[in-house]
């Protein structure tokens, strides 16, 4: 038996005796104590946040749980995904295209598409793609895992939507599987990538690719790129054709830069972020890069079965799916959707019909060279509900591809004055002097009178070169005075005029939005349904209803969500309804006179563009609101041009073609509906008598901005056709005859002191002490009526240095 006894120095436990530091037990020995001179500390409990934070061991041990499993499913995962046949969109389908009604409005066609061998491409084109979309291809493995997750952190970041994919993951999306957005989708591109970057060359993925992807104008593969872009055989491709096919593959419809020459700045730049990656691969000399030259792709060649009208709405409607990022470019492409459109196929004819009675069947491009350059847009939308319910992109669209309703090259002239003047109320403006501005708010009008209160100086040329000295706001509306407008700007602030015609709909990237004071001249160059847009919002009391396009998109049963068009009001109901009552005023007795024709109750603006290369009407009843445009262009270099001579008209205003375009049209459309006034609310003072005139040392009125006596000049641009009678300055009258005759005969110029003689078909009668059938009676009979017999009752007085009951200038002056 063993001895049970303690050794010598260790003290028996008592059971019921708590242990303490020092003593024997879990906590030291007495004996190592006195080794070490140290107690062992005992752990303290944690408190506080620290209850809560996992230790290491915890941590570490997940991790590795999580590299188990992770290591188990990318297993899994490869083994159970397989390599599967071609997707459908090897062969894909057509999209079908539907008016409001459901009856077809036409089918986008069959797809283009021609493998050719990567022996036959040339290799600089195929590193131009490379270096456009995966400049590592050959060295790297078949998925990138960093650069997915760096995109997806960029587009989480709102930089953008962003692709991290190499080559080979577009190629098995292309080719393998499909363009949708899911995340099972994205699962099994990154495995079949896996296992085809082990079982095929570099080569054979990338002859895939180039022969899969999508290029735009309805060209899939590289083969059918070259064709519809430079009309050759890819074999034929130089250096810069490929790059900017590459270029094409980030965002096909919108890098086309003939479709869309707003884009014209972001391809380049994408074209040359192209080239200069080729240099940085080495597969391009800097000598080589600096001679290279942006290669001019061709015209588009449209599909026999979008003739007509089609292919301008089926455009306009892919562009509307594409940049509200409805469905992409290629998923788009893969096609069988049936896309119902808001056209209504009763007034999208309507449309046509009045363009070609107004217009067309007037012109004679064999005898007359300049009604060669005549184009024409338009855009309808019902204010109610935001839909564009007809459009006229053009004479045919095999023809001339490129729609008028929705490009952005022509300046949108006097149609933005009326974004001043609602800016002014919604302000609350005063002018240089404390006037709040009104209709009846009195302003100097006088021809090149200096805008006072710019930092920019600018004097800027009244229509015709007319002086109107004092007039209200509302007469200077009626005729489209460029001074009174311009001051006008930069009373209210030119940065507030551009807020709120931005409000109204007018996009912030539109070309030549410059704010100063020129803008109230209409420089920005907005496309014509652009236009209809901000003007819905005025029709709409101040309330802005994004426009659309697509009243339904299904596929196979399953129908695509569409985007939030919530209305919102954007500008007060008074300043929108004011500035529509001054646009009544315009259609009633100023330059919009022609659009009486229709029949309803009537707002609108006139426009001419700088050099008369396009003349515009914008207007608009209680419940529809249309914009139509004239517009100049060479057809065989595209260049704009003036419209002068065209149609037999010395020139073209848009109180002329346009505003009866739109009368004719407007009749037709609203044809079942009775007609209806509007119904308005006004800002304070806007229906009151016109305030008298300011002191003639205001801001306005100071001696170096008045205009010095005699009559106006004349343009130094072709005139004639109507009588401009007299005038009355400081109490004498002279009558003028600045005639000619309407079907563009001679002009006879001439003056005789109170009396002028018409041509061919009437007198004009000059004004006599400031009266002339028209400054008491305000009649419109020496312009209007005048314009289309050839004869002028006289004009309505105008008195130098004075205020002016308003004086209607020639029409060929007026805009």
């Amino acid at each position: 038996m063993s001895d049970q006894s303690p050794p010598p120095g260790w003290t028996p436990r008592d059971p019921d005796t708590p242990e303490e530091p020092g003593q024997n037990g879990p906590t030291g020995r007495s004996g190592q104590e006195g080794k070490t001179g140290r107690t062992p500390k005992a752990r303290r409990p944690r408190t506080g946040w620290r209850r809560f934070v996992p230790g290491w061991r915890l941590v570490l041990g997940c991790l590795l749980l999580f590299a188990l499993l992770l290591g188990g499913a990318l297993v899994a995962g490869y083994l159970l995904v397989d390599i599967p046949p071609a997707n459908s969109a090897a062969i894909a389908q057509s999209n079908v295209y539907l008016y409001s009604d459901g009856s077809q409005l036409a089918r986008d066609g069959e797809v283009n598409r021609v493998n050719v061998p990567l022996s036959q491409i040339p290799r600089t084109v195929q590193e131009a793609v490379l270096a456009a979309e995966d400049r590592d291809f050959h060295s790297e493995r078949a998925v990138d895992p960093k650069a997915m997750l760096r995109a997806a952190w960029n587009t989480l970041m709102g930089k953008g939507k962003q692709s991290g994919s190499t080559i080979t993951q577009q190629y098995v999306k292309n080719y393998y599987l499909g363009q949708e957005q899911t995340v099972s989708r994205k699962v099994k591109e990154f495995f079949i990538a896996i296992k085809l970057g082990r079982e095929e060359s570099k080569n054979h993925i990338l002859e895939g690719y180039l022969n899969t992807s999508y290029f735009g104008r309805n060209a899939y593969g590289i083969q059918a790129a070259a064709q519809a872009y430079y009309g050759k055989d890819v074999g034929r491709l130089t250096t810069a054709e490929g790059a900017y096919l590459a270029t094409l593959l980030n965002s096909p419809s919108a890098f086309d830069v003939v479709a869309h020459p707003q884009s014209r700045a972001r391809a380049v730049a994408r074209w040359n972020y192209v080239l200069d990656g080729m240099v940085k691969k080495g597969w391009m000399s800097q000598a080589e890069r600096a001679a290279t030259r942006f290669p001019e792709p061709g015209k588009i060649r449209p599909a026999a079965g979008l003739s007509g009208q089609r292919g301008y709405l089926v455009e306009a409607v892919k562009d509307y799916i594409l940049d509200h990022k409805i469905l992409d470019d290629a998923t788009l492409a893969e096609g069988g959707y049936r896309i119902t459109t808001t056209i209504d196929k009763r007034r999208q004819n309507a449309f046509v019909d009045a363009v070609d009675e107004e217009m067309v069947s007037e012109l004679e491009p064999g005898t007359r060279k300049a009604d060669r350059l005549v184009r024409a847009g338009g855009a309808s939308i019902d204010p109610a509900t935001g839909k564009v319910v007809a459009m006229y992109g053009g004479i045919d669209y095999t023809k001339q591809y490129v729609n008028n309703a929705t490009r952005h090259d022509y300046q949108v002239a006097s149609t933005f004055k009326p974004f001043v003047f609602t800016s002014a109320v919604e302000n609350g403006s005063r002018t240089r002097d404390g006037r709040r501005i009104t209709p009846n708010t009195i302003y100097n009008g006088d021809n090149r009178r200096p805008v006072v209160g710019s930092s920019v100086p600018f004097a800027p040329e009244n229509e015709g070169r007319l002086s109107y000295g004092d007039i209200t706001v509302n007469t200077a509306t009626d005729l489209s005075v460029n001074a009174v407008y311009a001051q006008m700007a930069v009373d209210v602030g030119t940065d507030k005029v551009k807020k709120t015609a931005i409000s109204l709909g007018i996009p912030e990237n539109t070309p030549n939005f410059v704010s100063g004071p020129a803008m109230a001249l209409g420089t920005m160059q907005a496309s014509v349904l652009d236009m209809t847009q901000a003007y819905a919002t005025l029709a709409d009391h101040g309330r802005y209803t994004p426009y659309t396009l697509v009243e339904k998109i299904t596929k196979e049963g399953d129908t695509v969500k569409l985007p939030d068009r919530t209305p919102l009001q954007v500008v007060s109901r008074e300043a929108a309804d004011t500035t529509t009552s001054m646009l009544v005023s315009v259609v009633d007795n100023g330059t919009g006179t022609a659009a009486l024709a229709a029949g309803h109750p009537a707002a609108g603006k006139t426009g001419t563009a700088e050099q008369d290369r396009a003349a515009w009407f914008a207007g608009y009843t209680p419940d529809l609101v249309t914009v139509v445009s004239m517009m100049g262009q060479d057809p065989d270099t595209g260049t704009l041009q003036p419209l002068y001579g065209a149609l037999g008209e010395n020139r073209i205003g848009g109180g002329g073609y346009p505003a009866r375009i739109w009368a004719a049209y407007t009749k037709t459309a609203l044809e079942a509906s009775e007609p209806e006034d509007f119904d308005l609310e006004l800002e304070p003072g806007a229906a009151q008598s016109p305030p008298p005139p300011p002191p003639a040392d205001t801001p306005e009125q100071s001696p170096d901005d008045e205009q010095s006596p005699g009559p106006p000049t004349r343009p130094s641009r072709p005139t004639g056709g109507q009588n401009n009678g007299g005038q009355s300055q400081g109490g004498q009258s002279q009558g003028q005859n600045q005639g000619g005759q309407n079907n563009g005969g001679a002009t006879n110029q001439g003056t005789d002191a109170g009396t002028s003689q018409g041509t061919d078909q009437g007198s004009t009668q000059g004004a006599d002490q400031g009266t002339a059938q028209g400054a008491d009676q305000g009649s419109a009979q020496g312009a209007d009526a005048g314009a289309d017999a050839g004869t002028t009752a006289g004009p309505q007085g105008l008195t130098q240095g004075g205020t002016t009951a308003g004086r209607r200038p020639l029409p060929e002056f007026v805009e």
